[in-house]
Parts: structure tokens; C-alpha cells; sequence
């Protein structure tokens, strides 16, 4: 009898201790939320999402993305990261300058990735690149080397034009980014020989004065500083550039897949599938403020054929060589 007691209290352990250790064993839903500034889901969250998947995170199995965008409205960004914040997420990631700002506003204590942020450092997001302290990391663009970058590409395209406007919106960066921003493409121009006539907009009821100030001062071609705001309307500026036959620069290819000229800068897509090795590092225990801050290092140039076509441009062969992308 007291051998048959035995063997039953031990198949009852035996019976008992997969459920035990399954249950230590479930893996815990990981709570993401992304924090957009504008563009469409697809544009910013898949190439995180494939990050993601790369490093074994499945939405819905271990891993939940909660995604809210401002559509180009930087005021409802504060709200939105709140909402964010109230859900108690892991992690948030913020795609935007505003974004960033908005998601610090909102908590000091939850870790924030920053996938394409405009120079962290300078805004004061940061402490250092190399040591960021604090509750954020990330990667962050090099804005402004980018427009003496956008100048040199539109000489190349259009080695006649003297005068080239750029389009700017105040305010869409920090002060001292913009600064900067302008210092730096007034260094380029004047080493190409060219003169900057800067036309501000501070909305989209701003384009259509714009455009006509760009004609007025006789510009002989474009080129558009980063902002949320023009990336949202990016549409509608490469029809403007090309409706006033602008040939036009830009620092992202989202403008040129929607009908501009020319474009150099950071393969943004690259950025945010890399920003989701950092949510990972941060999910496994690594502190954001431990995270040095990653710069772009792949950078491509991307040219519309179609647009240079209906401007009466030719591309010149070396360019085109050296295109990551040509449209046709």
C-alpha cells in the first residue's frame, strides 16, 4: 500500500510539472508604441516591423505595436504621446523631430527610440552621442550637411542656375539646427557659385505664395529643407515644382516617388528597420541612456526620370551611374 501511494503522489508531480513549468515559461507580450509624425503606416512602420521580425518578434504572439500619427499636425503630438504613455507601453518609439519632443514631454522614466531623428544632440534630446543618459536613444539624420549636399546634386543637373531658392519652415527644427541648416548651404553656394534666396511656409496655404515668390526672385531651381510638414504635402510640392518648371532637390526619396526631380540623403527605411535593435536591447534589459546614438552611414541618391523628361532636363550619364534608383 504504501508503494502504490508512492507511485501515485508521483505521477501526480509528473502530471503536474509540465503545467507548472509551461506557465514560467510563457513569454511575455512586449507593448511598442510608435509614435509618428506623418506619413502613412505602411512608410513608417513597416520597415520597423520587418526589423522586428528579423530579431523573432511576431505582432500579436510576443509583441504588440501600438501606432498613433499626428498626419503632419505637430500639435496633436502631445496628446497622442500622452495616450501612448497611459497604455503603459515598454518602449516608444518616436519617427520625427516632433515626435521626439513630444514623447520626452511626456515621460522621463519609459525608454524612447528615435529612428530618424534630426540632430538629437543639438536639441538637447541627448546628452552626448556616444553616451546619451537619460531615457533616450536612437539614431539621428545629418540634416545639416544634407542641403549643401541637395545643392551640389541640382548644379550637377542644372549647371546654368545662378539663383536657387530654398524652401524652408521655420520652426520645423530647432533653432540652432536651422541655423546651422542655412550657414551651411550659404558655405556650399557660394564655393558652386550660387546665390540662396530662402522663401519661408508655414503651412500648406503657404505653397501657392511661395511658388510665386520662388518665380519672383527669378530662381532657377529649388531645393527643400526637411520638414514633417512638406514630407506630409510632398505630393503637392513636386506638382508645384514641376507646374513652374523647378527643378527641385530634395534630402528624402519619398519626394521623388512622388514626382521630384532629385533626392540624396539617409535610406530612412534602413534607419527605422535598424531602430528595432534597439527596442530589442532595451525589451532584453540594456538602459537607452547606455545606447550610443547611431549616424546613417548609407546614404543614396535617387533621380525621376519622368520629372526630367517633362522639365526638359537630361540627367547626365555620371549621375545616373551613380543612382541607387532611377524612376522611368
Amino acid at each position: 500500500m504504501v508503494r502504490i501511494g508512492l507511485a501515485i503522489a508521483l505521477t501526480l508531480v509528473l502530471l503536474g510539472a509540465p503545467a507548472g513549468a509551461g506557465a514560467q515559461q510563457t513569454t511575455a507580450v512586449a507593448r511598442i508604441g510608435f509614435l509618428a509624425t506623418g506619413g502613412t503606416r505602411a512608410e513608417t512602420t513597416e520597415p520597423f516591423q520587418r526589423g522586428l521580425r528579423e530579431l523573432g518578434y511576431v505582432e500579436g504572439r510576443n509583441v504588440v505595436t501600438e501606432y498613433r500619427s499626428a498626419d503632419g499636425k505637430a500639435d496633436r503630438l502631445p496628446a497622442l504621446a500622452a495616450e501612448l504613455v497611459a497604455l503603459k507601453v515598454d518602449v516608444l518609439v518616436a519617427a520625427g523631430q516632433s515626435a521626439a519632443l513630444a514623447a520626452r514631454q511626456a515621460t522621463k522614466t519609459i525608454p524612447i527610440v528615435l529612428p530618424t531623428a534630426e540632430d538629437p544632440l543639438t536639441n538637447g534630446l541627448v546628452a552626448s552621442l556616444a553616451r546619451p543618459g537619460g531615457n533616450i536613444t536612437g539614431l539621428a539624420l545629418l540634416s545639416p550637411e544634407l542641403i549643401g549636399k541637395s545643392l551640389e546634386q541640382l548644379k550637377e543637373v542644372v549647371p546654368w542656375a545662378g539663383r536657387v531658392a530654398v524652401l524652408w519652415h521655420p520652426g520645423a527644427t530647432p533653432e540652432r539646427g536651422e541655423r546651422d541648416m542655412l550657414k551651411d548651404a550659404e558655405f556650399v553656394a557660394r564655393d558652386l557659385g550660387i546665390q540662396l534666396r530662402v522663401v519661408k511656409a508655414l503651412g500648406p496655404d503657404d505653397f501657392l505664395r511661395a511658388f510665386t515668390v520662388t518665380k519672383r526672385v527669378q530662381a532657377d531651381a529649388l531645393t527643400v529643407l526637411s520638414s514633417p510638414l512638406f514630407v506630409a504635402e510632398r505630393r503637392r510640392i513636386a506638382d508645384l515644382a514641376k507646374k513652374n518648371r523647378l527643378p527641385t532637390a530634395f534630402a528624402s526619396r519619398a519626394y521623388v516617388e512622388a514626382g521630384g526631380l532629385v533626392s540624396y540623403g539617409p535610406n530612412l527605411a534602413e534607419m527605422l528597420r535598424r531602430s528595432a535593435t534597439y527596442v530589442d536591447k532595451i525589451l532584453k534589459g540594456a538602459k537607452p541612456g547606455d545606447l550610443p546614438v547611431e549616424q546613417p552611414t548609407t546614404f543614396e541618391l535617387v533621380v525621376n526620370l519622368k520629372t526630367a523628361k517633362a522639365l526638359g532636363l537630361t540627367i547626365p550619364a555620371s549621375m545616373l551611374s551613380r543612382a541607387d534608383r532611377v524612376i522611368e
